[in-house]
C-alpha cells in the first residue's frame, strides 16, 4: 500500500481532477462530509471560501491511497483506512470529500480535507507528513494481510533507501505534458555521459529542444518543449548536487534564462507548430497566445449584439394601454427539478459563508488572539 499526500490550493483545479474521466476508466464519489454543498465542486469551493478568512495559502490537504491490482479494499475498509489516515494527520472531523478512481483494473481514492480550524480559524500542521503516511500504511498493510511495501521514513530494517517515487504534482505534469520522469531521465542521463561540462551539456539539452534554466529553488532545471519544469539532479541517474555543481562550474546561474523566461520561450515555439495542425494550443492548459497580446487587445468585446425588443410587441403593449386594457402576462419558463437544487444548494452555501463571516473576529480581535496565543506558547514553553 502506498500513501501519498501534501498541502495544496486550488479548488477548480482540484475538482478537474478528480472528475476526469480521460485518464480514468470510472471516477465515483464516494463521500462529502462537513459541507453544506452537496456536489464535488460547490464543496472545494465552500472549502476554499471559508480559508478566505485566514492567512492560509494551502486550504486543502489532498491524499491519495494505492494498492495493488489484487489487493482491492470493500468499502469498509477503505473508510476505515481513510479514517486511520486523517487521525494520524490531525484532521479528525474535518469537511472532506472522497473519490475513487479507476485505471486498467486497478483502484485508488482520493481525499480532499479542509485544513482550516474553524474554532481558531488557522490551518491546521501538515508537519512530517511523509512519515505519517508510512506509519499508516504499514500498519493497515498487517491489518489488511496485504504485502509489505519497502518505505523510506519507518521499518527500513537494514534495507537500502528505495528510489524515488514520482510526487502527485510530477504525474499531474507527465499527464498534461506527455514527457513522463524517465523519459527525463533517459535523456539526461545520456547527455550527462556523452558531455564533459555544463556548456557542452547546455548545448546538447538544447539541440534536443530542451533549456537549462536557472531554478528558483535548485542550481539548474531543464525546461521540455511542452513547459514542464524538471530537477536535473533527480534526472541524472546515480549523481548527486554536488557532481552537478562541479561539473557545471563553467556555467555562471545568472547567464541563465529563469523558469518563467524559458518556459515563454518554449510556448513561442509551440504555437506555431498547433497553429499549422489548425488548432489552438491547449498543451500545458496554456492560451494560444501570450497574455501580454491580450492585454494589448484592450477589454473584450461582447459576444453578440443586445437584443432589442420587438417593435411589434412594443406597439401592442402601447395600443393596450392607450386602451385601457393589462397586457397579457407572458408565463415564466418552468425551472427543472435539477436547476431548483442548485439554487437551494447555493442558498444553503451563502446562509452558511454569512453565518461564518459573522462568526469571524475583526483584522484587530484575531491579531490580539494570535499574539495571546503565542504568548501562552512561550510560558509553557
Amino acid at each position: 500500500m502506498i500513501i501519498k499526500g501534501t498541502s495544496c490550493a486550488g479548488a477548480a483545479r482540484l475538482a478537474a481532477h478528480l472528475t476526469r474521466t480521460d485518464t480514468n476508466e470510472r471516477a465515483t464519489l464516494k463521500e462529502i462530509r462537513g459541507t453544506a454543498a452537496d456536489d464535488l465542486a460547490g464543496a472545494l469551493k465552500e472549502m476554499e471560501a471559508i480559508a478566505a478568512g485566514t492567512r492560509s495559502t494551502k486550504p486543502f490537504y489532498h491524499g491519495s491511497i494505492n494498492t495493488r491490482a489484487d489487493e482491492r479494499l470493500t468499502d469498509e475498509q477503505r473508510m476505515y483506512a481513510i479514517d486511520k489516515l486523517e487521525e494520524s494527520l490531525g484532521l479528525t472531523g474535518q469537511p472532506r470529500i472522497v473519490v475513487v478512481h479507476e485505471k486498467e483494473g486497478r483502484e485508488h481514492c482520493h481525499i480532499v480535507w479542509s485544513r482550516i480550524d474553524l474554532d481558531r480559524m488557522t490551518a491546521i500542521s501538515d508537519s512530517h507528513n511523509y512519515r505519517k503516511h508510512e506509519e499508516v500504511a504499514r500498519a493497515l498493510e498487517r491489518e489488511f494481510g496485504h504485502e509489505r511495501v519497502q518505505g523510506v521514513h519507518v521499518e527500513r530494517e537494514g534495507k537500502a533507501r528505495p528510489e524515488r517515487t514520482p510526487s502527485h504534482s510530477e504525474m499531474l505534469q507527465a499527464d498534461r505534458t506527455g514527457i513522463g520522469n524517465d523519459q527525463a531521465k533517459e535523456l539526461m542521463t545520456n547527455i550527462w555521459k556523452a558531455t564533459r561540462n555544463g556548456s557542452e551539456f547546455k548545448a546538447t539539452l538544447e539541440e534536443r529542444g530542451w533549456i537549462l534554466a536557472r531554478g528558483d529553488r535548485r542550481d539548474f532545471v531543464a525546461i521540455d518543449p511542452s513547459g514542464g519544469i524538471h530537477s536535473i539532479a533527480r534526472r541524472i541517474e546515480g549523481v548527486r548536487v554536488a557532481d552537478i555543481r562541479q561539473r557545471f562550474a563553467d556555467l555562471n546561474p545568472r547567464d541563465l534564462p529563469g523558469v518563467a523566461e524559458a518556459k515563454q520561450v518554449q510556448r513561442g515555439r509551440l504555437e506555431p507548430i498547433e497553429r499549422q495542425r489548425g488548432a489552438p494550443s491547449q498543451r500545458a492548459g496554456r492560451p494560444s497566445e501570450p497574455v501580454t497580446a491580450k492585454k494589448a487587445r484592450g477589454p473584450a468585446t461582447p459576444r453578440g449584439p443586445r437584443l432589442k425588443p420587438s417593435p411589434v410587441r412594443v406597439g401592442d403593449s402601447l395600443f393596450s394601454a392607450l386602451l385601457g386594457e393589462k397586457p397579457t402576462p407572458q408565463p415564466k419558463p418552468a425551472i427543472s427539478a435539477s436547476r431548483r437544487e442548485e439554487q437551494e444548494a447555493s442558498r444553503r452555501r451563502q446562509e452558511l459563508l454569512r453565518q461564518l463571516s459573522r462568526e469571524v473576529p475583526p483584522e484587530t480581535e484575531r491579531d490580539a488572539i494570535i499574539e495571546r496565543d503565542r504568548g501562552r506558547d512561550r510560558t509553557r514553553g
